[in-house]
């Protein structure tokens, strides 16, 4: 049986709607990204990184989940997608808090090719979102 926090996820990467995620991120979330050294702390940082990856990661129906392997408040959610041809796998390590919040977020990405892609177009999105 999947926990809610992994349900409450999956419905908003579902719906690619990232106004969800203020609904399942707990505020002192910490996320941590494949190309990013410094972990970021709270909801307002980890929603811009989260926004930012389901418009680039999700932008077509390439996007899956391939597996999950859950514990008593984390899981691995592993996922592939297919970016300009090149397949992207990666996984999801999200943890969550006794409220069901999510309160960890860390995503791993291969093969180098994948990451140097994702790199170059989370940085664009980065910069047109902050632009705005």
């Amino acid at each position: 049986m999947q926990p809610a926090a992994i349900e409450n996820w999956h419905k908003v990467v579902k719906s690619r709607d990232p106004k969800g995620l203020d609904a399942i991120l707990a505020d002192d979330v910490v996320f941590q990204s494949p190309v990013v050294h410094k972990p970021q702390t709270g909801k307002a940082i980890t929603t811009v990184y989260l926004t930012a990856a389901m418009h680039v990661l999700s932008n077509s129906d390439a996007f899956h989940y391939v597996g999950e392997w859950f514990g008593p408040t984390s899981a691995v959610l592993e996922f592939e997608t297919v970016i300009d041809g090149i397949v992207i796998n990666g996984i999801d390590m999200i943890g969550w808090n006794e409220a069901g919040k999510i309160d960890s977020f860390k995503v791993m990405v291969r093969p180098l090719k994948a990451i140097n892609t994702l790199h170059a177009l989370m940085g664009a999105r980065l910069a047109e979102m902050t632009k705005n």
